[in-house]
């Protein structure tokens, strides 16, 4: 499913972030950068330890804040880490909100056109996917409202249940 807002059409895919041609690929991340399991882990693993390493200089980082780094052997030219949790790998709704707008905040500084996202908090940080899904949602059509370079923005679920979550979001949003 695809919906236009503005210039920007935002999309939802199901399938692995790791494969995707968009200019930037999101990790939910914690505040110290270090890449376990989860979206992070998968990223560490198709795109080499050189994003864990360079991600990590940049740390630490607060809950909801995000930084870019290089992709490794990724399709994609950056990934950008929004930081979903602390070290307690434990988040909530505005973290999430928050790591959400810094992530299309960074794409942006960076001249992106296209962004993917996965659903934040939801795997590691154990929080409700549907809620997560609308969440984002929120804070992606607030932040169209305003001038972006960003053209298309892609919502990742992992599997049908993800996409699904993103599916109804995205048919709710303003």
């Amino acid at each position: 499913m695809d919906r236009r807002f503005g210039n920007t059409v935002v999309t939802v895919q199901q399938g692995d972030i790791t494969r995707l041609t968009a200019d930037a690929i999101v990790n939910a991340a914690n505040t110290h950068l270090w890449m376990g399991g989860g979206v992070a882990g998968a990223i560490k693993r198709a795109g080499g330890e050189d994003i864990e390493r360079e991600a990590m200089g940049k740390a630490p980082i607060e809950a909801g804040q995000a930084v870019a780094t290089g992709a490794g052997r990724l399709p994609c030219r950056y990934v950008i880490h929004a930081a979903t949790m602390g070290q307690d790998l434990a988040t909530d709704g505005p973290t999430i909100r928050a790591a959400t707008r810094a992530s299309l905040r960074a794409a942006d500084d960076l001249a992106l056109t296209s962004l993917a996202l996965p659903a934040l908090g939801t795997g590691v940080g154990g929080f409700p996917l549907d809620e997560a899904a609308q969440l984002m949602l929120e804070e992606i059509t607030a932040y169209l409202r305003g001038p972006t370079g960003l053209r298309s923005i892609i919502l990742v679920g992992v599997n049908a249940e993800a996409s699904e979550a993103f599916t109804q979001a995205l048919e709710d949003a303003d």
